[in-house]
C-alpha cells in the first residue's frame, strides 16, 4: 500500500463508516492505538507521521468489529484488501 495522505484518508472514512471515530491525541500508547469499543472510538497518538498512522490503523483494522454491509463499495474492497493481507501475513507465522 502507497503511503500518502489519501491512502489515510480512505483507512479514516473506512472506519467512519463503520460508526468509529478517529481522534488524535497525547499519551502513553504502548502499540501507537488505543481502542474504546462500547464507544467506538479509536485513539492514535498524535505524534504518529502519516506512515506510522496508516500502518497503525491497518494493524487495528482486521482486529476490530467493521459493519461490511455499511461500507461503500470502494471502503468495501479496501476492507477486503486488508483483511487478506492480514490472514495472509498470519499464515506466514
Amino acid at each position: 500500500m502507497k503511503i500518502s495522505q489519501s491512502q489515510l484518508d480512505k483507512l479514516q472514512q473506512l472506519l467512519s463508516e463503520s460508526d468509529y471515530t478517529i481522534r488524535y491525541e497525547r499519551g502513553t500508547f504502548q502499540s501507537g492505538w488505543c481502542l474504546l469499543e462500547q464507544k467506538r472510538m479509536v485513539v492514535l497518538n498524535k505524534f504518529l507521521d502519516i506512515e506510522g498512522r496508516i500502518n497503525t490503523l491497518l494493524d487495528l483494522i482486521p482486529q476490530i468489529a467493521i459493519e461490511f454491509d455499511k461500507l461503500t463499495l470502494e471502503s468495501q474492497k479496501l476492507y477486503s484488501e486488508i483483511t487478506q493481507s492480514a490472514q495472509q501475513a498470519a499464515m506466514q507465522f
